[in-house]
């Protein structure tokens, strides 16, 4: 106890071991659905679900223990909902990329995301994109994922005369999602730990006893990771228009992450006295690091996770609870089984869920001003409707440098947004 107190400083941070340790398993209960949700996004890619399940976990475990262990901060990382979505359907489906080649563009991402914070370039970039940009891309994320979880239960089907309509919502899995889905939402509104977890497990369960899904067992050892393991194709993902793919998995993860940790440090009060988060620079470079180990592995970017804060609420104030987090990930390798017993519709009302959160952010842009107004809706919109992440990005830059030129608010300009639009419009030019 002792020695945990020294390492992790829990009497300076007002803390102790028992706290520490309930805290790590608030947090791993309300963000554990991604070791279902997933392996089921990326192997619809065509990579094994096992393999991807396997590295699920560890990539989570790793980047919980190198942010635990060497930020010391209570934050929890796991393949990050919407970047996975993009990795199968954006980039493999969608631009036609093999899988090895979209593991391979991940870890270019993490490449450069350390560079980035070795060289504290960092600040610089997060402060020269307007708040406008990052709240349309994160709402737009949002509804990227909520096409998917609607397309997926089967409740928005093609149309060729209308591109999309309803589909049959008398089918068992559009039945099952939207259960799941107001059963989640419901326990999330009654603050009930793991509420996303238990609305995924207990659609699960249903199905089952009602003869429309198979119990595939609970426990078993961890499944081979070979199909997966260093299969990266990193020359294929040098490819010119996989540029704007490894900017996307940069981008999204670069605020995603920067948001949360100064979101969690905040909630936890873990600021200094100048409002700044100490070791911002090793928490960057732990969730870097955790994302080349994860394209490794054989998972889509790993990232820090809003989901923390439960652990905070809950008393985390140090790095030991992102240790138990990743203890608990390592402990979900021995339920591959089950893992494997969850059908696509049981994870579509998570998906959905996370949607609503995450477009939640259009609440925070200044719909007052036409020339902010109108790049969040074309970048949030852009996404679902393109399935791409990364146009949405791209889309969104242009729309705000030429409405702003156009306007004549060159004050709200800087060199690195108009840089970025310039070369998202050559790409779209000259490139595509």
């Amino acid at each position: 106890m002792k020695l945990l107190d020294n390492y992790f400083k829990l009497s300076e941070h007002k803390t102790n071991v028992k706290t520490e340790v309930i805290a790590g398993i608030t947090t791993f209960l309300t963000m554990a659905y991604i070791i279902f949700v997933n392996p089921s996004i990326l192997s619809e890619a065509g990579m094994d679900y096992g393999a991807v399940f396997v590295a699920t976990c560890l990539a989570a475990a790793i980047g919980c223990f190198v942010m635990g262990l060497w930020a010391n901060y209570p934050i929890a990382q796991a393949p990050g909902m919407g970047l996975n979505a993009f990795f199968t359907y954006g980039v493999v489906l969608g631009m036609g990329y093999t899988w090895e080649a979209a593991l391979g563009a991940v870890f270019f991402s993490g490449l450069t995301f350390f560079l980035l914070s070795i060289f504290k370039i960092r600040e610089w970039i997060i402060n020269s994109i307007p708040m406008t940009l990052r709240l349309g891309i994160a709402a737009g994320i949002g509804l990227f994922l909520a096409m998917i979880a609607l397309k997926n239960a089967g409740i928005v089907v093609a149309n060729p005369a209308t591109y999309v309509s309803l589909g049959d919502l008398s089918q068992p899995p559009a039945i099952y999602a939207l259960l799941g889905f107001f059963v989640i939402t419901a326990l999330s509104y009654l603050r009930v730990t793991g509420a996303v977890m238990i609305g995924i497990l207990g659609v699960t369960v249903i199905a089952m006893v009602l003869g429309h899904n198979e119990y595939g067992g609970l426990m078993s050892m961890p499944p081979s990771i070979a199909p997966t393991f260093m299969a990266m194709d990193l020359m294929g993902a040098l490819d010119v228009a996989m540029l704007s793919v490894i900017f996307a998995f940069l981008f999204v993860d670069l605020f995603d992450t920067s948001g949360t940790l100064v979101g969690v440090a905040h909630r936890g009060k873990l600021l200094d006295k100048d409002g700044k988060l100490p070791r911002l620079g090793r928490a960057m470079m732990a969730d870097s690091t955790a994302s080349m180990a994860g394209a490794a592995l054989g998972t889509s970017t790993t990232t820090s996770y809003i989901e923390s804060t439960a652990g905070i609420a809950s008393g985390g104030r140090t790095g030991l609870t992102a240790v138990v987090v990743g203890g608990m990930f390592l402990i979900s390798l021995f339920f591959a089984p089950l893992a494997g017993s969850i059908p696509a519709y049981a994870t579509a009302g998570a998906l959905l869920y996370v949607a609503v959160l995450m477009a939640g952010s259009l609440a925070h842009a200044n719909w007052e001003d036409p020339t902010d107004a109108a790049p969040v809706l074309i970048a949030a919109l852009a996404m679902p409707l393109t399935f791409s992440i990364a146009e949405g990005i791209a889309l969104g830059f242009i729309s705000y440098v030429a409405i702003k030129t156009l306007s004549g608010r060159f004050a709200d300009l800087n060199p690195a947004v108009v840089i970025l639009a310039l070369l998202f419009a050559a790409r779209y030019l000259f490139l595509v």
